[in-house]
């Protein structure tokens, strides 16, 4: 029997970014599965998103809605609220502040009849008024929000374990559940052999605006610098934001500009798909703990390409250090550089690094069982009369 399930969300794509591409398959393969989705999301002015404000994608239901107020990815929706009690089950992805906010409020007020899930993605760090309304929310709105969740998941209990939630963590264990994100192996898959012509390939794949400045693309491109006397080395990064300018003089201070290939146009999954193939080695150099997970790991080991990834909580469990690629020291150029260097001056490492890790995902992170793991949640929320946990001995991975 399946469920009304509303998935609340402060972006989605077109617009690139973890979080809503991971809500969009979390809604596709929900779908698969017999529910019946709704994704809320805001309407951004200036954005790379349609300008409907419903539509329809394979099944889901996307309401794009026009928010009262905005700033950066923080918006406040009304409309979703009176819809709350309509669905089995709201499914709320934090950080939406704002929203997230209010829909906690609903719940308060309306206490069982409505079965809340909140899916706590990361940290968020800044400066500015950005900063202070990132540590406004931390400590007065957030516990609020985790309070009035029936159940909390997320995509590493490591992660939560050393996050801005660890408090409430201590105290509320069973509220947690471990929902990894997953990949497509269907569609992000090797199907070629990394060519031997000598030039060896170094990718990025990330958000290039502000919102995503903890992904650590300028120490990537000052590691680059370090190792670009190995002319056979390149850099690409893949990726939009209004932070490409500023990568760009980064890079052409350090005379590096016409060694690094800035792909801004890689619209289509397939392609992302062929620039995964062609890579030698992927790298996810994030800074601090905004970084929770890194669904790029998984789309680049499925096909077939190692991982280099800095050592933070969430991050160092998608992969096994040494088998499937290696950790660095988090904001370490040095140490990113020497990493990079070592693998790639190591072509036989590498490949045998893709193909351990390819196996290691088609077996442990599909979509196909991160829909499993949701519904085992979504069943026991609906039909569970207590806030105790059944299928306990279940595994997460």
């Amino acid at each position: 029997m399946g469920l009304k399930i509303a998935q609340i969300i402060c972006t989605y794509p077109p617009y690139k970014g973890g979080m809503g591409t991971s809500v969009k398959n979390f809604a596709k393969y929900l779908t698969l599965t017999g529910h019946e989705i709704t994704v809320f999301t805001p309407l951004y002015k200036n954005r790379p998103q349609t300008s409907r404000e419903e539509a329809n994608q394979n099944g889901v239901i996307i309401k794009r809605i026009k928010p009262i107020f905005s700033f950066g990815n923080a918006a406040i929706l009304f409309k979703p609220l009176r819809e709350l009690h309509k669905f089995d089950i709201v499914h709320l992805h934090y950080p939406f502040y704002g929203t997230a906010e209010l829909v906690a409020f609903k719940k308060f007020l309306m206490g069982s009849k409505i079965k809340l899930v909140v899916h706590y993605h990361m940290d968020n760090r800044g400066g500015g008024l950005r900063g202070l309304i990132f540590k406004i929310a931390r400590f007065l709105t957030m516990p609020f929000v985790m309070a009035m969740a029936d159940e909390i998941t997320c995509a590493s209990l490591d992660y939560i374990k050393h996050s801005d939630v660890k408090k409430y963590w201590d105290k509320h264990k069973s509220k947690f559940t471990q929902v990894s994100f997953g990949v497509d192996t269907k569609i992000f898959k090797k199907y070629r052999e990394k060519e031997n012509s000598g030039n060896k390939n170094i990718l990025f794949v990330g958000g290039l605006d502000e919102a995503h400045y903890f992904k650590g693309v300028e120490n990537l491109i000052k590691a680059f610098a370090k190792i670009s006397d190995d002319s056979q080395l390149n850099l690409w990064i893949v990726g939009q934001g209004n932070l490409e300018g500023y990568y760009h003089q980064v890079a052409k201070k350090l005379n590096i500009f016409d060694r690094i290939k800035f792909i801004n146009n890689a619209d289509t999954t397939e392609e992302l798909v062929e620039i995964y193939n062609q890579a030698n080695l992927l790298v996810l150099p994030s800074i601090n703990c905004g970084e929770a997970f890194g669904l790029v790991l998984l789309e680049a080991m499925a096909c077939g390409t190692p991982v280099v990834a800095s050592n933070l909580p969430g991050v160092r469990g998608v992969f096994k250090n040494g088998k499937h690629g290696l950790a660095v020291k988090p904001d370490d150029i040095g140490d990113l550089a020497r990493t990079i260097k070592e693998l790639m001056n190591n072509q036989a490492r590498l490949r045998k690094m893709g193909e351990e890790a390819k196996i290691m995902v088609c077996s442990r992170y599909t979509w196909e069982k991160v829909a499993e793991r949701l519904n085992i949640v979504y069943y026991r929320l609906r039909y569970t009369p207590t806030k105790e946990k059944k299928y306990e001995n279940l595994p997460n991975q």
